[in-house]
């Protein structure tokens, strides 16, 4: 079994297993934040958050699970790195969310979309894949670099970000596990007080299916890292930077295996194709016009960008981050979230600032 966890092929197969499944159960059950988030804004519809909300707290319980049986050990995830770069957080989601609005969904839906025959959503992440790159290496990044590296706040004194270590270091005890379990039964007693989601059985199912996906990739990479040779990036799933790597690969020889992430991003389309064809929903979608066409590259270039700056995605920052209770995901969530409502009052109601008007008239 050590030999398999220290295999090269180990990290692309267990991702490309989870990518399937996620990519399937998304699929089915039209798993899709910003979708979710529409619903909840203009349909007064919360079942899709809540699914969101669900999937958050139970990766946080079956991470938090998997750290107390000393079956993972997360401090050198990049999500817990000491140095928080709030800038970053609140810049990137802020782009994130806009981009998200013009292209209505995140990178995350768009590999579903894509796998379902969207060449749209293909589009957006040739897009989002390629300005992840220049956030990360080219021209974005010496502005990430000045906005983001060199502001971030250094919280050494804790030993990370979480906001267990946070907490512990501010009172002087140990309450790392008392404060994820909090969190964890105030997700889901936010998710369980509507009467109506609990007899929705397949959203239930979804959102613990997500969840645990999460937590299986904090472990099959903690796994690779304890037994094999090479460095491993400790992650457990997001759609940006994975993209970028999946058209690195895909384009050019690169003389390492695909990691975890790469095998994921193929399985989610994989997974999604899968679900299509077994309910005869493949559509072949390309955009309408130039204009349809140049607001979904705006948008990926936004996404990817922006995701870069955050450290993450909707499913990155929105689930993962939560997981190990980082204190960058509520901050880029609620930028996120706001940066869609802004883009989503530019493409509805014409102006982006149109959702600050309405709050300020109530």
């Amino acid at each position: 079994m050590v030999e398999i966890f220290g295999s090269p092929w180990f990290l692309p197969v267990a991702g490309l297993l989870a990518g399937t499944l996620l990519g399937f159960v998304a699929r089915r059950s039209h798993f899709c934040t910003m979708a979710a988030l529409e619903r909840h804004w203009y349909a007064n519809d919360s079942r899709g958050v809540r699914t969101w909300a669900l999937a958050a707290a139970v990766a946080l319980a079956a991470t938090q699970m998997l750290i107390a049986a000393d079956l993972v050990d997360l401090r050198d995830s990049f999500y817990l790195s000491p140095l928080f770069g709030l800038t970053g957080a609140i810049i990137g989601g802020l782009a994130f969310g806009f981009g998200m609005a013009l292209v209505g969904t995140c990178g995350f839906g768009a590999l579903v979309r894509t796998g379902g025959g969207s060449l749209r959503s293909l589009v957006v992440l040739l897009v989002l894949g390629l300005s992840a790159l220049a956030a990360q290496r080219g021209l974005v990044g010496l502005v990430r670099v000045q906005v983001v590296d060199n502001l971030v706040i250094d919280l050494s004194h804790a030993g990370d970000q979480s906001l267990g270590s946070l907490v512990s270091a501010l009172v002087g005890i140990d309450l790392r596990l008392a404060i994820a379990i909090v969190v964890a039964l105030a997700l889901f007693w936010w998710v369980f007080r509507d009467g109506d989601y609990r007899r929705a059985h397949a959203s239930i199912l979804t959102g613990a299916v997500v969840g645990l996906v999460i937590a299986f990739g904090w472990l099959a990479t903690s796994l690779a890292s304890r037994h094999a040779f090479d460095p491993v990036q400790l992650e457990a799933a997001s759609f940006v930077v994975p993209v970028a790597d999946t058209i690195l690969q895909m384009i050019t020889f690169t003389g390492v295996f695909p990691d975890y992430g790469v095998g994921l991003v193929i399985g989610v389309v994989l997974g999604a194709a899968l679900c299509a064809f077994k309910r005869k929903d493949v559509r072949w979608e390309a955009c309408d016009d130039a204009r349809e066409l140049s607001r979904h590259i705006a948008g990926g270039f936004l996404m990817g960008a922006g995701g870069v700056f955050a450290m993450g995605c909707t499913i990155g920052q929105g689930v993962s981050a939560v997981s190990v209770l980082a204190i960058s995901a509520p901050f880029a969530m609620a930028s996120i979230a706001v940066g869609a409502r802004m883009g989503l009052g530019y493409l509805i109601e014409g102006s982006p600032f149109a959702a600050f008007r309405v709050f300020s008239r109530a």
